[in-house]
């Protein structure tokens, strides 16, 4: 059976460990100086290489070479039977398997037993976040106080859901995600050294897409490679899935040319071919990605074919910065919902319809307030009395001058929203829920679409948090009003909040005529 890259190139002395310098140089440090620590915790993101380490640091302290400097030497016995998988006192434990209290009682009684081969018993303890605290807690004396030939090794992916008793306890690194020039370097190597041939443009595909994972850029590399061809960039789009399709193409035409239904077809074709709708969606993102660095000046960045560059210098050119990041949020958050459950296409479909509307709406609810006009007629949806013409022009009311401009708020409304704790998730959705916003004196105006959401918004311990939110984000203290609306925008300063042109406006009406 054929060896995977990741494993055959696996680091097996210090310096060949790639990006974790300030890890490798206080282990060899202390190495040289016999000040090993009893119990270490290695953090950071996956494939960077902590279990790498963790093997070097169990070879270097089991090592017969008697220059401390030489450690580990991969010629004596001991780091031999480490490299072959035969070391008897170096114990990997994966915590996701072996996460209970009768596991880490298990492992307390062997640990007194003296090491079979060499001078310590290293234990290396992979995801170690996932032990149970009954685990972490039956862990905890012995990793205080371990015999004195063991020495413990923790790994882990999510260093927040570590105890702080445990933490107290370890020699603490972090380690980082590799830098892509760096990761492509060591691909060439492999590419070498394997007789494969491979584009630049490929390797640094490959780079990019492991996000500073190493061994996720290795093992990339060797899925392409068992294509039995050249590595090319259109072969590594294709595989990894981020070739820009015509299916992608079509929905940023039709969202160019404000056309949904045709975007919609697009989707639905595409769906129906059994594309996933959460990957159609990061292909959309990662388009306009490109769309916003040729837009900033750095073409060179784009991983793309010379025709498809084309296209989206095109496409660069017809949406303006704003809209393309305005576009790339709304599909993010389609690519990354996982509500769609009963009809899984509803993120994208409605990514799409969003993307369609967003820059008229948008403009509307940020545009800056401007003088107060003329009282103005207003166009009635069907809802609407009958009412006279000279009936659509009411008294106007002095407005009171707002503390805060309304657009202010609306630009930070979704941060306000997701700054809220999960212990609060249900008042966020309220929030993102909310349809308009203005500012009247003193009071702040949230429309929402129905009186079902008014009902679970204006709550007295709700208006209370929203409050505070405002006060603490802008300095600023206002009285909350929930209304019923089917508007998109703010209400005109001039028109009167009671009034019959504000109801218009927040049943749906749109003022047409200024004059």
């Amino acid at each position: 059976m054929t060896q995977a890259l990741y494993r055959k190139y696996r680091p097996k002395g210090w310096d060949t460990v790639i990006g974790q310098d300030h890890v490798v140089q206080t282990l060899i440090n202390s190495i040289k100086a016999d000040r090993v620590g009893h119990a270490y915790l290695f953090a950071g993101p996956r494939g960077t290489g902590k279990t790498t380490v963790a093997r070097l640091l169990a070879k270097a302290v089991n090592c017969l070479n008697e220059d401390p400097a030489q450690r580990p030497d991969n010629t004596c016995e001991n780091c031999k039977a480490v490299n072959e998988n035969r070391f008897m006192d170096m114990i990997e434990i994966d915590a996701a398997s072996n996460n209970g209290v009768d596991d880490i009682r298990d492992l307390r009684e062997k640990i007194n037993f003296s090491p079979s081969q060499g001078k310590y018993k290293v234990y290396v303890v992979d995801e170690v976040h996932m032990l149970s605290s009954g685990a972490f807690n039956a862990l905890l004396k012995t990793l205080e106080e371990p015999p004195p030939h063991a020495i413990f090794v923790l790994a882990t992916t999510e260093i927040h859901k570590i105890p702080a008793t445990v933490l107290s306890r370890c020699q603490r690194h972090e380690f980082r995600r590799v830098p892509v020039d760096e990761i492509v370097a060591n691909l060439k190597y492999i590419v070498a050294a394997e007789n494969l041939t491979a584009d630049d443009e490929a390797l640094t595909l490959i780079a990019r897409q492991s996000a500073g994972g190493m061994r996720d850029a290795q093992s990339l590399l060797d899925q392409l490679a068992s294509t039995g061809t050249t590595i090319t960039l259109a072969l590594a789009q294709t595989v990894l899935g981020t070739a820009t399709s015509k299916t992608v193409l079509d929905i940023i035409a039709s969202i160019l040319n404000r056309q949904p239904a045709r975007g919609l077809e697009t989707i639905h074709r595409a769906l129906d071919s059994g594309a996933d709708p959460r990957s159609l969606a990061r292909q959309v993102v990662e388009y306009l990605r490109g769309l916003m660095l040729i837009q900033m000046g750095n073409i060179d960045q784009v991983e793309a074919t010379r025709d498809v560059k084309t296209q989206m210098d095109a496409h660069a050119k017809s949406f303006n910065t704003a809209e393309v990041l305005r576009m790339m949020k709304i599909f993010n958050n389609a690519a990354t919902d996982l509500r769609g459950g009963w009809q899984p296409s509803l993120s994208i479909e409605l990514a799409l319809a969003e993307a369609v509307d967003a820059p008229s709406e948008s403009s509307h609810i940020a545009a800056p307030r401007q003088a107060p006009p003329q009282p103005v007629p207003v166009s009635r949806t069907e809802s609407q009395p009958t009412a006279s013409s000279s009936s659509a022009v009411e008294p106007q009311k002095p407005a009171e001058s707002p503390v805060i401009n309304a657009g202010d708020i609306t630009k930070a409304w979704k941060h306000l929203a997701a700054s809220l704790p999960k212990s609060q998730a249900n008042l966020s959705a309220l929030l993102n829920s909310v349809r308009m916003i203005d500012v009247q004196g003193k009071s702040l105006i949230l429309g929402l679409a129905s009186d079902v959401l008014v009902s679970k918004i204006d709550k007295p311990d709700q208006i209370e948090i929203i409050q505070k939110l405002i006060k603490d984000n802008f300095n600023v203290e206002l009285s909350i009003r929930c209304i019923v609306t089917n508007a998109k925008g703010k209400i005109p300063d001039n028109v009167a909040q009671d009034g019959m042109v504000a109801a218009a406006i927040q049943h749906g009406g749109e003022i047409v005529d200024a004059n």
